[in-house]
């Protein structure tokens, strides 16, 4: 059956190819599509695996970047119990490289407070050396610094060169590979520096990172951390086109950006008049009449927001998963018009050969033969365009991630080739069905007739 059905494929070689082209490209672009949240979960797994210890920084600031936190709390959080080292951090994005503007990928200068650095157990940069040194207490307050492979080779740099940032002549020490987009953008300087280039406030930083002892559980030590700074005063941290709401705007705007920022940081949206501070509440007296008491909250926020490596990849995770709901979306029109073309192939198919089938039946197929035939056909463009589709998806990502190694990182799994082989066979079954159902209501004589 399968090889009378090839040699029907065949006969008609031209139409059998454009349809198997649109239902490998298909195939292809929904690998390619999916292969960008697969590549994210990769990296973000790649990254965060590295990362053993927990983030404090302000409220609501999607990474350290945005952030900025009292300097002085560091010596509070190093006395809690289950905290090892406490080691500020100081962000910046870096604006110019060697007088030419850096847009993407982005890079940032990294200013950490090294006698604390040094004490950390397993540091992720310290680590990742593969050429020259890490920095130590003798580079406090010079302008020595270690760079990625990825910002070397880019700008042709070696150990001992030195490499214009921001304006700023620096020698470089130290050359380090962590593997992961998340992590080789950093320019590693004493926290000092940095502090006195970006002109940073004396009095703060953008977060600590936190190395625990061990006695302690990560969720029960980041909620004794929070715990410490809930009577604190810290202002969330706010998008920038919320703050360009101002006040003699209407209120409708602002509900509008709080809403969107709210969303993106994954909690509910609130209007300050539900959720005040200190709510103001009617209560009845004795004497029946109302009286206002001023009811406060049973517990404030934090003024610390404390993260651990599994909190920044649940909420990547999130973020991915409605990211495949849109890249589905996306594919879906592609592959409704494979299955189109399917159809359409395998209609004009039958159709050109009505009489034939009138023959056969008349010479005893029955209609069950008649639709093994027909849906055999069709399963085998089903299975070649899954083939094909997941040779030249991998064929494009290879192309793209060799292209832009930078920039991006696309991975395709083999559970997600594994399925574009699935759901392409699936849609040239359910592609044939049709003509074959159409085909097997005529009796012989009619088919032979109409042909």
């Amino acid at each position: 059956m399968l090889k009378f059905a090839l040699r029907n494929l065949l006969s008609r070689s031209l139409r059998s190819f454009l349809c198997l082209m649109g239902l490998t490209i298909a195939i292809a672009g929904m690998v390619g599509l999916f292969s960008i949240a697969g590549g994210l979960e990769e990296t973000v797994s790649q990254t965060f695996g590295k990362i053993t210890g927990i983030v404090a920084m302000q409220p609501g600031a999607p990474i350290p970047l945005f952030s900025r936190i009292p300097r002085s709390w560091g010596k509070e959080i190093s006395q809690i119990p289950g905290v090892a080292i406490v080691n500020p951090e100081i962000w910046s994005r870096v604006n110019i490289i060697e007088g030419k503007p850096v847009i993407s990928p982005p890079r940032f200068l990294f200013g950490t407070e090294l006698p604390s650095r040094l004490q950390l157990k397993k540091g992720i940069y310290r680590d990742a050396i593969y050429a020259g040194r890490f920095l130590s207490l003798q580079d406090q307050g010079t302008l020595n610094a270690v760079i990625s492979r990825q910002i070397a080779e880019q700008h042709h740099k070696q150990v001992g060169d030195t490499i214009d940032i921001n304006g700023q002549e620096m020698t470089v020490v130290g050359l380090y590979e962590c593997g992961s987009l998340l992590l080789d953008i950093a320019i590693i300087l004493d926290i000092e520096v940095v502090r006195e280039i970006t002109r940073f406030d004396s009095e703060s930083v953008s977060c600590f990172y936190i190395e625990q002892t061990g006695d302690v559980k990560n969720e029960l030590l980041v909620n004794q951390i929070k715990d410490h700074f809930r009577d604190r005063e810290l202002a969330s941290w706010q998008p920038a086109s919320l703050a360009l709401a101002s006040a003699s705007q209407s209120n409708l705007l602002k509900d509008l950006m709080n809403t969107i920022d709210q969303t993106l940081k994954g909690t509910p949206t609130q209007r300050p008049e539900e959720q005040p501070d200190s709510a103001v509440r009617k209560i009845p007296n004795q004497t029946g009449k109302m009286n206002a008491k001023t009811v406060k909250p049973a517990q404030a926020e934090s003024a610390l927001e404390v993260r651990s490596a599994a909190d920044w990849g649940d909420r990547l995770e999130t973020f991915t998963a409605d990211l495949d709901i849109f890249l589905g979306l996306m594919t879906g029109i592609g592959v409704l018009i494979a299955m189109l073309s399917i159809i359409n192939t395998m209609l004009m198919s039958v159709m050109e050969r009505i009489v034939d089938f009138g023959i056969l039946k008349a010479n005893g197929w029955s209609n069950r033969d008649v639709m093994l035939l027909i849906t055999a056909e069709s399963s085998l463009l089903g299975i070649l365009g899954g083939v094909l589709g997941g040779i030249l998806g991998l064929v494009a990502i290879f192309i793209v991630n060799w292209k832009f190694a930078n920039q991006v990182h696309l991975y395709a799994s083999p559970g997600l080739l594994l399925f574009g082989l699935v759901f392409s066979t699936f849609l040239g079954i359910s592609g044939g069905l049709y003509p074959a159902w159409w085909t097997t209501r005529m009796t012989p004589i009619d088919a032979i007739r109409r042909g």
